[in-house]
């Protein structure tokens, strides 16, 4: 198989891995009142080293600025964060993790390791982290830039 589709292909399981990975997320937590998206911006909140504002908190996810305030404003309006003021920064506030989503969070998580060494089960460690390791070098180079099309000139 051609180098460029054997990437091809990896892309496209890779997207329909995230398809599956986020209605499965979907199913473990929907008791919680949690959907895969708002259990990604409630991780990354409770895995901030200190309060970020949301744009600080897309870019360490990955996501768009707009799509991680949507979802900020859902978990302030279900009680899980809440907002405060920024001393670097007027406009844009932190994000804070209330009692209830630290409560929420931990239910989550509890429920998220049995999950995961389920579906590890059989699969050897040294496959995973390969995998792990393509997957990330991969998001750097997209990341970095030197992913990027080149368009050739006509002929």
């Amino acid at each position: 198989m051609p180098h460029g589709d054997a990437i091809t292909e990896l892309i496209l399981e890779s997207f329909r891995l995230n398809g599956c990975l986020l209605a499965a997320g979907d199913a473990l937590l929907q008791d919680l009142g949690l959907t895969s998206a708002r259990w990604q911006v409630l991780g990354a909140v409770a895995l901030s080293p200190a309060p970020a504002p949301v744009a600080h908190l897309a870019r360490t996810m990955g996501l768009s600025r707009q799509n991680v305030q949507r979802i900020a404003n859902e978990l302030d309006a279900s009680g899980l964060v809440t907002f405060a003021a920024n001393p670097h920064h007027q406009r844009a506030k932190l994000v804070l993790m209330s009692e209830r989503g630290r409560a929420v969070y931990a239910k989550a998580a509890a429920r998220q390791s049995p999950w995961a060494a389920a579906l590890a089960r059989e699969l050897p460690d040294d496959a995973i982290e390969e995998a792990t390791g393509v997957l990330r070098a991969l998001r750097r180079r997209l990341e970095s830039g030197q992913a990027t099309l080149r368009k050739e000139n006509p002929a």
